[in-house]
């Protein structure tokens, strides 16, 4: 049993989706999470600066007691792959969890993954899905506004400019039959009943963040390292900018006010 924290880091707030998941299925567990916020979005950005910006948000978490780390990004656990870049702990990302879980669901074998540029360009979900099942047909989009609409809290389901924005980018797959969809980025979740209205009620939405905390739950057990603690856990959180923005913003991600002390931090 182990009661040091679980590290979670993403570009910004769209990995608060897994810390409200995390804290629903793990309620006992301490959290730190560190968004990075003064350099979003990554999705937009070369390979070589995500590289860059993900060892410095690892080393950031590595400050602090955590028994785990969870790349709750889209993009950087595109960018990984199957690659760990820890050792000497338990790491995930977002993007096995979610195609294994796309794979379980799916009837007809058609998969839809939206997701940032560089998350659609990687290709990860793909090999991903290939790797548990190759005999699924993958339809990939890139929807790059979608970050920028949650952020800026254009999340209301009727919401005519997120509405116009998923019309577009969700045309072709919808055209391409699939019967399940990876949110491949983890603001998303945010807008899903916008994006499940699109894609009719005939298509299972799958969730990267909340597929990833199912995973860390699981990866925990199996590491004998839950926390033996009765006691609510409490969460702390880091930011690379504003404090009070990221206050403002949070409560579209956790569906409520910020549920621990938040604290500005360099890399």
């Amino acid at each position: 049993m182990d009661r040091d924290a679980i590290g979670v880091f993403d570009s910004g707030m769209g990995g608060l989706t897994a810390v409200k998941v995390l804290n629903q299925i793990l309620p006992h567990e301490n959290i730190i999470y560190f968004g990075d916020t003064a350099r979003i979005p990554y999705g937009t950005r070369s390979r070589q600066t995500i590289q860059r910006y993900t060892k410095e948000d690892i080393a950031f978490l590595r400050r602090h007691p955590v028994k785990m780390i969870i790349a709750a990004c889209g993009t950087v656990s595109s960018m990984l792959g199957a690659d760990s870049p820890v050792d000497d702990m338990p790491f995930t990302g977002v993007v096995y969890p979610a195609a294994r879980a796309a794979c379980a669901a799916t009837q007809n074998g058609r998969v839809g993954i939206i997701g940032t540029p560089a998350t659609v360009a990687s290709g990860s979900y793909e090999t991903a899905i290939h790797n548990v099942d190759p005999r699924v047909d993958v339809t990939a989009m890139a929807c790059p506004l979608f970050v920028h609409l949650v952020e800026y809290g254009y999340t209301k389901r009727n919401d005519p400019i997120t509405r116009l924005a998923a019309e577009e980018y969700l045309a072709p797959i919808r055209s391409a039959g699939v019967d399940t969809l990876i949110l491949g980025c983890t603001h998303y979740p945010i807008i899903a009943d916008t994006i499940g209205d699109i894609m009719g009620d005939g298509v299972r939405l799958i969730s990267a963040s909340e597929e990833a905390a199912k995973f860390t739950k699981q990866t925990l057990e199996e590491h004998d390292l839950l926390t033996d603690s009765t006691e609510q856990g409490h969460n702390v959180y880091y930011v690379s900018d504003s404090v009070s923005m990221f206050r403002d913003n949070a409560r579209h991600f956790l569906e409520d006010a910020v549920n621990g002390q938040v604290f500005s931090s360099r890399i």
